[in-house]
């Protein structure tokens, strides 16, 4: 065996991607977690995601419970319902609509109602939604948040994780945090969703919805943590920088979503729901079924514009 220095220099000189050990934080700093009464809240994680339990959404919210669900969407950024059957795509979207108007998306297919789009994924279909990232953010005002419901589940796998972008945030090397500091970065929906398109229909997709810019940190409008707000499916660069540096800092940015300490895992079931912030959170979908079927439907509630 190796004397001990020699280990000691041998791990010292290799590039280790340890995550966090410590400092991992729920709140804004010297917020506390208070007690919830109308709704039963158990954390999934210490950091991120909740399951919450005695609500049947199939029936009025009262102002109560929304109140104390908006809360918990803030302080675990992802919350999951399980055991919602019996809720109607027009419920689905009555639900997400009580945090404000509903996007009618231009690319995916549509579900039961306008306000729903409809991933269906099967046989002839397999998942891509497997890369880490935020819905629409190359609109001028992305979603607030995000509410998928599943309607029908492989057997195993197709699980969704969700990573904190402000965790993903604090514990970046402050020499990175000095370079992004100010910096904004274009979306464009082209990287996706132009792929195959019509070149006419492409050019008049793109005069309706122009690429836009957004800082690379945002500021959450309701706690005031900072996030990342980049992601590899939208994100084309960084503004004022070379090609090579952009996109090599883009690459370390992306990566950041990666780290385990900063997820959750949600194992679906029919009748499941995930509702996410998607300013403090990515998600990425778990391609692991095919040719298994998966059906999942999704409101997105719009947001501001980030700042």
């Amino acid at each position: 065996m190796a004397p001990y220095a020699t280990l000691q220099a041998l791990l010292t000189g290799r590039d280790l991607t340890a995550g966090p050990r410590k400092g991992l934080r729920r709140l804004p700093e010297g917020e506390e977690s208070r007690a919830y009464e109308a709704i039963t809240v158990t954390p999934c994680t210490n950091l991120i995601g909740a399951e919450i339990s005695d609500i049947d959404l199939s029936q009025p919210v009262t102002g109560e419970e929304f109140a104390e669900l908006d809360r918990a969407l803030l302080e675990f950024k992802v919350l999951f319902f399980r055991e919602q059957n019996r809720i109607t795509g027009a419920q689905h979207r009555d639900f997400a609509g009580m945090w404000g108007e509903l996007e009618v998306h231009p690319f995916l297919p549509r579900g039961e109602v306008p306000e729903i789009v409809r991933f269906e994924k099967g046989a002839e279909t397999a998942g891509v939604e497997n890369v880490w990232h935020a819905d629409v953010t190359w609109r001028e005002k992305p979603a607030l948040g995000s509410m998928l419901r599943a309607l029908d589940v492989p057997e195993a796998g197709g699980d969704t994780c969700f990573a904190d972008m402000a965790a993903a945030y604090d514990f970046l090397p402050e020499r990175v945090k000095e370079r992004i500091e100010g910096r904004v970065a274009v979306h464009d929906f082209t990287l996706p969703f132009g792929i195959g398109m019509d070149p006419a229909k492409l050019k008049e997709m793109q005069e309706k919805y122009p690429a836009v810019e957004h800082p690379v940190v945002r500021r959450h409008p309701r706690t005031g943590r900072r996030t990342l707000f980049v992601n590899a499916i939208f994100t084309t660069h960084i503004v004022g920088l070379p090609e090579d540096e952009s996109e090599e800092l883009l690459k370390l940015l992306f990566k950041q979503a990666a780290v385990p300490e900063y997820q959750v895992r949600f194992k679906w079931a029919a009748g499941s729901i995930a509702f996410w912030d998607n300013r403090a959170v990515q998600h990425y979908a778990v391609s692991d079924y095919f040719p298994q079927r998966r059906v999942m439907e999704r409101a997105a509630i719009l947001g501001d514009r980030p700042r």
